[in-house]
């Protein structure tokens, strides 16, 4: 392996963990605190947690989805969490008979009740279908949440909460919006099952 792989690598893993560094002196953790107990309020009044994205961050609201309807770090009742990117047909229908940018708002608006909390994954914060899930819900009462890089883009502007990590590095941005996830995760968690 030649040797500016070794060097590269240790770079980006400072910038990694300098992109988390500036979490703390951020408004992200309190927001994200929020967020926790807006989405355990919401579930212990029977209603469910919904997250969407594109690609990686597609991934990252499935992971969020499945630490909450499995378990984050011990064993405890499911909670209701979807993620609108996991549903192949919906996507797929959605896009070919209608638009792509309509994928997760058409969802949303099948889905989601007054109540719910949406939770949009865009790095830029400007992914269309994203952008227009947020206004669906938004419209629909859902409580809104969109995790961006720290332009927030157009979905700071159709999101109760935004978190905007300090960082528009898109990988940085995914790696820090996991870890703001998973915080929020285990907020819930321990919020509405404490061990």
């Amino acid at each position: 392996m030649p040797s500016g792989n070794a060097d590269l690598a240790r770079r980006r893993l400072a910038e990694s963990i300098a992109s988390k560094q500036a979490l703390l002196s951020s408004p992200c953790l309190e927001q994200a605190a929020d967020v926790a107990d807006r989405i355990s309020a919401a579930l212990a009044a029977g209603r469910k947690v919904v997250f969407f994205g594109n690609g990686g961050s597609a991934s990252d609201a499935s992971h969020l989805a499945g630490e909450l309807l499995g378990k984050f770090a011990y064993d405890r009742p499911a909670l209701a969490a979807v993620c609108l990117s996991d549903h192949t047909a919906a996507l797929t229908a959605v896009g070919n008979d209608y638009d792509y940018g309509e994928v997760f708002a058409r969802q949303v608006r099948g889905l989601g009740v007054a109540g719910d909390v949406a939770v949009g994954l865009s790095t830029s914060g400007n992914s269309e279908n994203v952008v227009r899930a947020l206004e669906a819900a938004r419209a629909l009462g859902l409580v809104t949440v969109a995790l961006t890089g720290a332009d927030g883009g157009k979905a700071a502007a159709v999101a109760d909460i935004c978190i905007r990590v300090p960082t528009d590095d898109t990988p940085r941005v995914q790696e820090a919006c996991l870890h703001l996830g998973h915080t929020i995760c285990e907020l819930v968690e321990r919020t509405l099952h404490p061990t």
